[in-house]
């Protein structure tokens, strides 16, 4: 498998994440990001670091910093949300509205029976989402997110609670319906993270196999 890279520069690299990479070793093993570091360092002697996180099933734009000072700017940029991002995601089923924001606080639980997960909580995590209905196939919808925060399966959790259908293939918070997708279709379709005396940081991910597949297309 070659990774394709999206932009590089002496600071960055975005990469293209495939679904279906994890970005850390699994506990249970098995092929990761961590195996394609090596021909990542393009020539560097310091190996890239994964600044932000994608779920393993999520695809697209991963931004990667290639020593530590940009590390450490960069994950400034994310905390201080700096840092514009676009995804896609197929829900299973139909949207009435065109366009709207989800404002769900999230908050971890965790249980012997099914393990962890992200829930709709007052008192949870400020978490903020905007979307936008794109297209409609054979009863699924194309829907383009724009996070305002970053937290843990937060487009997963907003798409279930918020809109009330979940991203199609997601095996935790969807249902009976939406699980027969390969994988959980969202995918980090865009990235911009702007720098002071620097061009920014601009990225797109075209839309993978799985989406066409469906019927799909960006654009």
């Amino acid at each position: 498998m070659t990774i394709p890279i999206l932009y590089e520069d002496g600071e960055a690299l975005v990469i293209d994440k495939p679904g279906g990479l994890p970005i850390e070793r699994p506990r249970k093993g098995g092929v990761s990001l961590e195996d394609h570091i090596e021909e990542l360092k393009l020539g560097f002697q310091r190996p890239p670091v994964p600044v932000h996180r994608l779920d393993t099933d999520t695809s697209g734009c991963l931004l990667l910093a290639r020593n530590p000072k940009a590390l450490k700017r960069f994950n400034r940029a994310f905390e201080e949300r700096r840092v514009a991002k676009r995804y896609l995601g197929v829900v299973a089923g139909t949207l009435v509205e065109e366009e709207g924001t989800i404002d769900l606080a999230l908050s971890k639980i965790s249980s012997p029976e099914k393990g962890w997960r992200m829930i709709p909580a007052r008192k949870g995590r400020p978490s903020v989402s905007h979307w936008r209905r794109l297209t409609e196939v054979n009863g699924n919808t194309l829907v383009e997110f724009r996070p305002e925060t970053g937290r843990t399966h937060q487009l997963r959790v907003h798409a279930a609670s918020g809109l009330g259908f979940p991203l199609l293939g997601d095996p935790v918070y969807g249902n009976d319906e939406s699980k027969g997708a390969m994988r959980t279709m969202l995918h980090a379709a865009g990235l911009v993270m702007r720098r002071e005396n620097k061009p920014p940081i601009e990225a797109a991910a075209p839309l993978p196999p799985g989406f066409t597949a469906l019927g799909f297309s960006d654009g």
